[in-house]
């Protein structure tokens, strides 16, 4: 008997494919996420090549990995209020930049995460 909860194989299946399904529905609608995964693909192989040792490694992988998570939640947040509320409402509006200002809250991370491991290596 399956415990109660138990996500088997299909479940996993069907959870990545929804996964999947959200990737390219954020490729196809979404120019700032485009620009954002371009940066990851470039960052991270970047910060695992200079960093030194696993925990410079992985924090200069993780920050643009949290800027495209928090992409996706900007732009599933942008979809809803766009589905709810089609005319300007001033919440609405609020919802939509504080989901842009999360994003843009991490891409600091990004530039000050770099800038601290690699800046002194770089400036003597």
């Amino acid at each position: 008997m399956a415990a109660e909860g138990f996500r088997g194989p299909k479940q996993l299946w069907n959870a990545f494919q929804w996964s999947m399904k959200g990737f390219r529905a954020a490729w196809r609608h979404e120019a700032s996420f485009r620009l954002e995964a371009c940066l990851v693909i470039v960052l991270v192989p970047l910060g695992l090549w200079l960093g030194d040792g696993g925990l410079e490694k992985f924090a200069l992988i993780l920050a643009p990995l949290l800027v495209l998570s928090a992409e996706l939640l900007n732009s599933a947040v942008e979809a809803v209020v766009d589905k709810v509320s089609p005319e300007f409402h001033e919440l609405a509006g609020r919802a939509k930049d504080m989901g842009s200002a999360a994003v843009f809250v991490l891409l600091i991370l990004v530039v000050l995460s770099w800038a601290l491991i690699l800046g002194p290596r770089l400036l003597g």
